[in-house]
Parts: structure tokens; C-alpha cells; sequence
């Protein structure tokens, strides 16, 4: 068993709120962290995709109501929404921290269903990928990044069953999951969007070039994108444009969550293959990127900056409206800045700018640059 690093965050939302809803990508560990915390209290639970478990919900008031001192876990929620209202008339009659967990593979419609019926009494946790506090020497930071954060593949030496764990996974979103949802893409259309995605790691979002090359129009792609993202597939990561003065970049750039998905669709399996590789700088971004999301606050926000004129800076972190942190993605042992990232400084009012490269410790650049591990960096950003 690896800790999780959301386990303090659930043990907080579970003693506080009636009801805590884990959210996150399928595999990524969220049924194993419900079914073996210690609520203190008996737990039932139910898997909403079993048909013994449905039937168990034929009058789902009636067996709520005959178990009202156990906290009740039901795991792919989404499947039911109808339930969101009964468990807020239930919350409401006999209001109790813990009362129920709802899990939920990345649904836009978990989301809207739960927000219009569950305001003010549940706390939301999203769930990643294994990050490098969680694994500690268990994994290297190289295993981690080439094979991915999903614990199956990632816990596991055989090449062979990773390879064949990520086709399953991918396969499974393609024909069953996405289509679930609600996509409205042919399961070849979403295949050809997702390889295309995985060459476009790390680029700016550009909508028509897509479009045209797959044949579909403009909102058409943004809505299949958007069932990515909201599928915890793919994330946005927005640029910072409040600067009016400045020509600014304003595509977002779209990142795979996984690297283990990413390189298995390019067909990297190996740290060979991957430096031979043309993505092996923004495969980098990616890994940082998604390792830093994994230890921020809910509310935290990420961006990059990028002007016309070459001022740039990878990740910025905001917190309550104010800088946490700035830093430059650097897949090199002697990282170096260019002027783009002093102008990006200045034109942001940033007073010190880290560097995360793979190494071991850190040091001072220069007395406002300090360059550090991966590792340093979440430590440094989840103990401010």
C-alpha cells in the first residue's frame, strides 16, 4: 500500500462534511483510498457499474434510510445521477460528517449534478497519479516519469503488462467511457483526436488546425477536447494575460496527465526511446507540471506567461491572488535562462524564480534563481 498525499485531505473532508466526493481519472487509486480508511464506523459500499450492486438501489430510500450509522460509498457515480437529490434530502434529515462517499471517474455531468444538489455539503478532493512524495524510494523519479503515475503499471516491473495495461486503459475510455459521458465522436474519431493530442503535448491550443485535420469544425473540436479534459485525460494549462499592454499569448497549451498514456501512444517504452524522442523536452513539462498539480490546494491556479517578444516563464502558481511560486521547466543537468525569463520576471513583479531540472538538491543560480529537483520543488510549494 503507497499513502496517498490526499489521505490527510480526505480524513479532514470526511470528519467535516456529510459528504465527500474523491474525484479523478478510472485506476488512479480513489476505490482503494475509500475502502480502507479508518471511518471509525461500519462502511458499506457499492460499485454502481455491478448489476448486484444496482439491484441493491431498487428503492435506494428505503436502503439509505435502514443503514443510517454507516458511511455509504457509491463508486462511479455517475452512472446514477437521479441519487444526487436523495442524498441531499437524506443529509438534510440526519446531517453527520462522513455520511457519504461518492466517487466519480471525471464526469461533467458528476459535476453539474452534484453542484446544483449537494451545495454546502460536499467537499470535493480530485485525485492524480502517484507523485514522488507518494512513492518515495519505492520508484525512481525516471520509472515514474517514463511508465506513468497509475499505480497497476507503475508498481509493476513487467514491461509487457504495462504496455497491455495502457491499451486496456486507453481502449476502455475510447469504446465505453468517453461514449458514457456523453461524446458524440465515432470511437475512430476520438482514437485519431488522441494520437494527434499526444504529438501536440505541450503546444498552444490551435482549434482550426485541428479541425481541418480531422475534418470537423471548430466547436466541434473544442466540444471533444472538452470531453478530454473533463475525463482527466488531458489538461489546460492557461496563460496569464492580465497584462493589457504587453502582445500576449492567449491559447491555452494542453498537456497529457499521464506521461505512461502519453509515451505508450508514441510508442516510447524505454528511457532510450524517449530521449531519442523529439517530446522528450515537453513530455518533461508534463511530468513536472502534473507532479506540482498533485500537491497544490483545490483552488490553487496554474498558468504560463508568453509574450510576442520572448518573455516566458513555464509554471506560475497563484495562490489567494498572489504568486506562490515561478518556475522554469529545464530537462538539462546545467539548466541556463534566457532573457526571456528576466523580461517575464520584470514584467510580472516576480522576485525569485526556481528552476526545476532533473537533479538531485538545489542551489542558488543566482541570488533570485535557485535550480532544484522535482521533489525539492513539491516540498518547497506543499509546506508554504
Amino acid at each position: 500500500m503507497v499513502q496517498r498525499s490526499i489521505h490527510a485531505e480526505f480524513e479532514f473532508s470526511v470528519s467535516n462534511f456529510p459528504v465527500t466526493g474523491i474525484i479523478g481519472p478510472r485506476q488512479v487509486g480513489k476505490t482503494t483510498l475509500a475502502k480502507t480508511f479508518p471511518y471509525g464506523k461500519p462502511f458499506l459500499y457499492l460499485d454502481l457499474e455491478k448489476l448486484s450492486d444496482l439491484n441493491k438501489l431498487n428503492d435506494p430510500e428505503l436502503f439509505f434510510s435502514s443503514i443510517p450509522d454507516h458511511t455509504i460509498i457509491l463508486d462511479e457515480i455517475q452512472h446514477k445521477p437521479d441519487l444526487f437529490p436523495l442524498i441531499r434530502s437524506l443529509v438534510d434529515e440526519h446531517r453527520i460528517p462522513g455520511r457519504f462517499i461518492i466517487l466519480g471517474s471525471a464526469s461533467p455531468e458528476l459535476l453539474k449534478q452534484s453542484s446544483e444538489s449537494l451545495a454546502g455539503r460536499i467537499n470535493y478532493i480530485e485525485m492524480y497519479p502517484l507523485n514522488l512524495l507518494e512513492i518515495d524510494k519505492l520508484l525512481s523519479m525516471e520509472s515514474l516519469w517514463i511508465n506513468g503515475g497509475f499505480p497497476e503499471p507503475a508498481l509493476s516491473a513487467n514491461k509487457k503488462f504495462t504496455q497491455s495495461w495502457y491499451r486496456s486503459f486507453i481502449n476502455s475510455y475510447i469504446q465505453r467511457d468517453l461514449p458514457s459521458l456523453g461524446l458524440p465522436a465515432d470511437p475512430s474519431v476520438s482514437r485519431q483526436l488522441m494520437m494527434m493530442m499526444a504529438s501536440l503535448n505541450g503546444a498552444t491550443l490551435n482549434y482550426s488546425m485541428l479541425g481541418k485535420s480531422l475534418g470537423l469544425s471548430l466547436p466541434t473540436v473544442k466540444t471533444y477536447l472538452s470531453f478530454f479534459i473533463n475525463a482527466f485525460l488531458l489538461t489546460e494549462l492557461p496563460s496569464w494575460y492580465v497584462n493589457v499592454k504587453k502582445r500576449l499569448v492567449k491559447s491555452p497549451k494542453i498537456y497529457f496527465r499521464d506521461t505512461g498514456m502519453l509515451h505508450y501512444l508514441l510508442g516510447i517504452s524505454n528511457k532510450d526511446a524517449l530521449f531519442g524522442n523529439i517530446i522528450v523536452g515537453t513530455s518533461w513539462e508534463a511530468f513536472v507540471i502534473h507532479q506540482v498539480k498533485s500537491v497544490l490546494n483545490i483552488d490553487d491556479q496554474i498558468y504560463y506567461y508568453r509574450t510576442q517578444d520572448g518573455a516566458e516563464i513555464d509554471l506560475l502558481i497563484r495562490r489567494d491572488n498572489q504568486w506562490l511560486a515561478a518556475a522554469e521547466i529545464k530537462l538539462s543537468l546545467s539548466p541556463k535562462l534566457t532573457k526571456g525569463s528576466y523580461l517575464a520576471m520584470e514584467d510580472l513583479g516576480i522576485k525569485k524564480l526556481f528552476i526545476i531540472s532533473p537533479v538531485e538538491g538545489r542551489y542558488f543560480y543566482e541570488p533570485n534563481v535557485e535550480v532544484l529537483g522535482v521533489k525539492e520543488f513539491l516540498l518547497e510549494i506543499s509546506s508554504s
